[in-house]
């Protein structure tokens, strides 16, 4: 196969999405590190449960860059995100339950 400049290999696209999936799993890790194991694996076979930890990491992020922002609205996004920290993170619970009961 002929590499074609700018053009990523089959291979480096999903080294790429394992990159990706593990930082944003990472971020659901850490706020549950007991259910770790129960994370990754429904990470891998579950979309709509990867798009909650992306969510959750990039809210962190987002969080992360107000918190250290010296805007006048500062405390007002702050609350905000961190509002929706606690929502996806209650979510993401939610989740993990109904996955092992089930």
């Amino acid at each position: 196969m002929l590499a074609v400049p700018g053009r990523r290999t089959r291979a480096a696209r999903s080294w790429q999405r394992g990159c990706a999936m593990h930082h944003t799993v990472q971020a659901a890790i850490a706020r549950f590190p007991d259910r770790g194991h129960a994370i990754e694996d429904l990470a891998r076979t579950d979309e709509s449960f990867r798009s909650l930890c992306e969510d959750l990491a990039e809210a962190e992020a987002a969080l992360a860059r107000w918190e250290r922002s010296s805007s006048p609205v500062r405390a007002t996004r702050c609350a905000e995100y961190h509002n929706l920290v606690r929502d996806l993170a209650a979510e993401l619970a939610t989740e993990l339950d109904r996955h092992s009961q089930g």
